[in-house]
Order: C-alpha cells, then structure tokens, then sequence
C-alpha cells in the first residue's frame, strides 16, 4: 500500500518533528511459545475463509483503513478477493499452489510475479531461511518486467495476542533489499516486513511493512518513506 503524494510529504514533516511530538504504535507484545514437536500444518483454504484487519501507520497510530480478505476460489490458483472500508474493491491477492504468490497487492502498485514465489516460509520451522530471485510485472501492464529478490527468514515462535484471540505464531521476516523499482525516477529501493504467521487460521495475526528508496543523490540518511504500517487482525472465520 503505497503512500499517496500528501502522505509522504507528511512523513517527511513528520521526520523533522522531535521524537517526543510521536506516538507510535508499539511493537507486538509477544511471549516465546516452545517450538511445535511437530511443524505445524498451514489451515488448506476454502472458499468463504475471510480474515479483517485494521491498517495503522506506525509512526502515529492511526487507522487509516480496515481491510477484508476472503477465499472466493480454489483450486490450481487461490483467489483472494479485498475490499476496503475506505474505498470499496482492492485487487486481488492470488496464490497458486497455497503459499506461493502469484499477484501480490500488498504493496502499490501490485505485482505480478513470474514464478510464483513463497509469500511465507516453505518449512514452518524456526531457522528455515531461503532466498529467491524473480521478476514481477506491474499489474495492468505486461509489456515490462522488473528485477525481484527475497530473503524470508522463521525467527521465533510466539504467542501473540489481537482483537481476534490470543494465537501462537511464527514470526518471519522478508528483506527485499535493492530491488528493481518500476518507478524509473528511484535509484535505489528496499523493503522489509515482520510477520506473525498463524498456521491453525491460515494467515497472519499481525504484518508490519516498511519501505524506503532513494532518488538520484539522496543517502539512505535522507531516504523516502514508501509506507510503515501495520495490519492487525480484527477477525477471521
């Protein structure tokens, strides 16, 4: 979810405020949960599964929207259909097998990869780590195709708690570090999120975004923000 131009401009402000004018969300209080003698099973998906989360900027708490997400078909391709409270349909998330991504929205605009890549660990076990190189397209436009790598990496388990229940996770990271940006102005781009994957609801409990890229002669000390924002389940059935 990209930050529109007002926004942006507003996290630069924000930047130059002092720390103490700030709010921002807390981490995820989260407790270390014994590793599962057996790895768990991610939850298969079923067309009418749905998870809602609330969408916060972390710099200052704010809920800038609440999103749903629902299982609307499965077979070779899972399709996962997202609307927003704010303004009505988002695109579709699309897997295909179950935890490999095909189309992903969450980041603006979506991506279209073109082999399917993990969108969490492949082994749901603490220490698993892999890395994958791949090229995504701009959704709406497959004339061009741009540079992707991914490292996603299992932490920890955890025991986390949401609106929606109290959960044990396992918290992994993806680092997307100097990818190919299709917005040819910028010159350098990374991403980074944490993620506290819930295998018994097949989906996360919280996932927390970060992105930041550079124009021509700017240093990572005076970096753009893309987005910092955390979702948090509000429900899920």
């Amino acid at each position: 979810m990209e930050i529109n131009l007002s926004r942006r401009v507003c996290l630069i402000a924000i930047g130059a405020l002092p720390s103490a004018c700030l709010t921002p969300i807390p981490y995820p209080a989260a407790t270390v949960s014994p590793t599962p003698s057996v790895p768990p099973q991610m939850r298969a998906p079923q067309v009418g599964q749905q998870w809602v989360y609330a969408v916060r900027n972390i710099f200052n708490q704010e809920t800038l929207d609440v999103v749903t997400e629902t299982v609307v078909q499965v077979g070779e391709q899972i399709r996962i259909q997202r609307n927003s409270n704010k303004i009505g349909p988002l695109p579709d998330e699309v897997q295909g097998p179950w935890g490999k991504i095909i189309q992903d929205p969450h980041w603006q605009p979506a991506q279209k990869f073109i082999r399917p890549l993990p969108i969490w660990p492949e082994k749901l076990e603490l220490g698993w780590s892999g890395s994958y190189r791949d090229r995504y397209q701009v959704l709406g436009y497959p004339d061009a195709d741009f540079a992707w790598l991914v490292t996603i990496s299992a932490i920890a388990w955890e025991k986390i708690r949401t609106p929606a229940g109290s959960f044990v996770a396992l918290k992994y990271s993806s680092d997307s570090p100097y990818f190919e940006s299709n917005d040819v102005s910028r010159f350098a781009s990374l991403r980074n999120e944490e993620t506290w994957l819930v295998p018994e609801i097949g989906r996360w409990a919280i996932r927390r975004s970060m992105g930041r890229y550079l124009l021509g002669g700017m240093s990572w000390s005076g970096s753009f923000w893309e987005d910092y924002l955390e979702w948090e389940l509000q429900s899920w059935k």
